[in-house]
């Protein structure tokens, strides 16, 4: 299956911890107004479609507060952001496929709440053979 190639440490990579203070540094002109830490996981393979998932998930922050109304505007600006920098992750997760696949498009899904200290942001990335 081509999430098997998709690994922690190579999401890690695309996506070290760092990232989320230069995010914040850049949005609001300090890494310490970041409510939240943000990293990237991969959640999955949907044989129906041929869609991989991957999420960047949101903790909150010792001492902070993640309200909704802060997290839940963050698709289309994570979608945008030029440090958060989606199309290159999505374009280093292809390189790294099987063979067999290429990847066909992605599109970002709405904030997730998991709980009051986490939420997730769904990366749907469609896959093709060939």
């Amino acid at each position: 299956m081509p999430e098997s190639k998709i690994t922690d440490e190579l999401l890690l990579k695309l996506f070290p911890p760092e990232r989320a203070d230069e995010f914040f540094e850049a949005l609001y002109g300090g890494a310490e107004t970041g409510a939240f830490d943000i990293g990237l996981r991969c959640a999955g393979f949907n044989k129906n479609n041929n869609t991989l998932i991957i999420e960047f998930v949101l903790t909150e922050r010792p001492g902070k507060c993640m309200a909704c109304n802060l997290t839940y505007g963050l698709p289309q600006v994570f979608l945008r952001h030029p440090i958060i920098n989606l199309k290159g992750i999505v374009e280093e997760i292809g390189k790294r496929l099987l063979p067999d696949w290429t990847v066909k498009g992605y599109e970002i899904g709405s904030t997730q709440m998991v709980d009051s200290k986490l939420n997730t942001i769904p990366v749907f990335i469609k896959l093709g053979k060939g």
